[in-house]
């Protein structure tokens, strides 16, 4: 299955049965709906103009005001699939319009060298590090095949192509063809103990700069899925703008690079993809990443290695319920992994699971024929949604309790209620 299709198959579809179980136990419709329209009403209070950038964008919320490079472009093309639910406004922009400025606001700020800001926020920009997770070409195509606009398109194509060329410049001093993280904030994941030790950012505020006397740079499995998935979707651009020769190369250099993650950052002994560190050992610490390369489908389930790469990482690891398959999908590191930070604080990807990684969840599940487990996964946040009142950025894997102290208001988390309510059947419209 394309990209785009999976894309539009697995954000856009519309409502399919809920299975019988955890549903059952939520809290009654009222409740339900009253949670559905807090959900869009969050939303629309965070499309928001930012400084650097004079057209609304749709911000983090909570605690963050401002979009993020890893998540903030995926959230936008969410929000843009979720149209139909939005009330039309004279005086707001419409959600496809968001989506395109939430991804305008890197590409007008980018800078001549091609480096993409890491953030546009009420506080200004942030160059210090590459902060990069669902690739920011994938969801532009998406958005501009969404919009029918092809001004878009070409303005995303030049721009992420200018983005992949930073990064080849910058990210592979090592020279293996992979991506390289320099600082913790790089993959986003913040305060997690796959980072002891290692910078939030990069010396001097350039996201060119590694750290000097840490375990880096690192060959990372989820920043190089990133590129993978960026040039699968480059190429896509460039054919319909009408770039045949450039789109073979970039499903070229997209396979290639695609290769070199399972060649070298794939452990067989333990069932995981780990960073590896300068001294071409591997840095044993199970976190999200494993989920982040699925999300790019860098496994082929069609190729029988590859299928069997998948079935352990997914029996030993993402569906074992002493790993990653807790009560409520997925911990941030696994729940068995001496390293799990507990109590639980605030934005830790040190074991919460996090409302971001359930909205990609998206992105793979279904397309690796875990569609029931997927359900399961849905029931369990959007009963805990509805039970905290309010939209949070993590809770606590083993009860569902989000993390005391957060405002709310949490743009991740209201909308993968929405997405998964709507994909259980329980969307307002589908009620009549």
């Amino acid at each position: 299955m394309k990209r785009r299709t999976f894309l539009k198959s697995g954000l856009a579809t519309g409502a399919v049965a809920a299975l019988p179980g955890l549903w059952s136990q939520a809290p009654d419709a009222t409740a339900w709906r009253k949670t559905w329209g807090a959900a869009l009403t969050v939303l629309a209070g965070n499309v928001q103009v930012m400084p650097k950038f004079d057209k609304p964008v749709l911000q983090e919320g909570s605690v963050y005001r401002g979009t993020w490079m890893e998540c903030g472009p995926h959230e936008s093309l969410a929000y843009a699939q979720l149209a139909e639910f939005v009330t039309p406004s004279e005086t707001a922009p419409s959600p496809i319009q968001v989506a395109i400025n939430t991804h305008r606001a890197f590409f007008a700020n980018q800078r001549e060298d091609g480096q993409l800001p890491a953030n546009v926020t009420k506080w200004g920009m942030s160059w210090s590090m590459i902060q990069m997770v669902v690739p920011i070409a994938a969801t532009a195509w998406e958005v501009s095949q969404v919009a029918k606009n092809e001004e878009f398109l070409a303005e995303a194509y030049q721009s992420c192509a200018r983005w992949d060329a930073w990064l080849r410049r910058y990210r592979d001093t090592r020279g293996t063809g992979l991506v390289e993280a320099f600082c913790t904030y790089d993959t986003g994941q913040d305060n997690s103990p796959r980072w002891k030790g290692v910078s939030n950012d990069c010396p001097g505020h350039d996201a060119k700069n590694c750290p000097k006397g840490q375990t880096v740079p690192r060959l990372c499995p989820d920043l190089s899925a990133t590129v993978f998935g960026a040039r699968v979707a480059l190429s896509e651009m460039a054919k319909a703008l009408g770039k045949q020769a450039e789109a073979q190369k970039w499903m070229e250099d997209a396979e290639l690079i695609r290769k070199l993650i399972l060649e070298m950052l794939w452990c067989d002994e333990e069932s995981s993809f780990y960073d590896v560190a300068p001294d071409g050992t591997f840095v044993r610490v199970r976190s999200v990443a494993n989920c982040r390369v699925l999300s790019e489908h860098v496994v082929r389930p069609h190729v029988p290695r590859e299928r069997n790469i998948f079935h352990a990482l997914w029996d030993h690891q993402l569906h074992n319920p002493k790993a990653y398959w807790a009560q409520y999908p997925f911990p941030s590191i696994a729940l068995n992994d001496p390293l799990f930070v507990r109590p639980i604080p605030m934005n830790s990807w040190g074991g919460a699971s996090q409302a971001l990684t359930a909205l990609r969840v998206l992105r793979w599940m279904e397309f690796y024929g875990k569609s029931k487990d997927l359900h399961f996964l849905m029931e369990r946040w959007c009963e805990a949604i509805v039970r905290s009142e309010k939209f949070a950025q993590q809770l606590n894997p083993d009860t569902g309790e989000f993390t005391k102290g957060d405002p709310g208001g949490y743009s991740p988390c209201a909308l993968a209620f929405l997405h998964f309510t709507k994909r259980l059947g329980r969307a307002p419209s589908q009620h009549g």
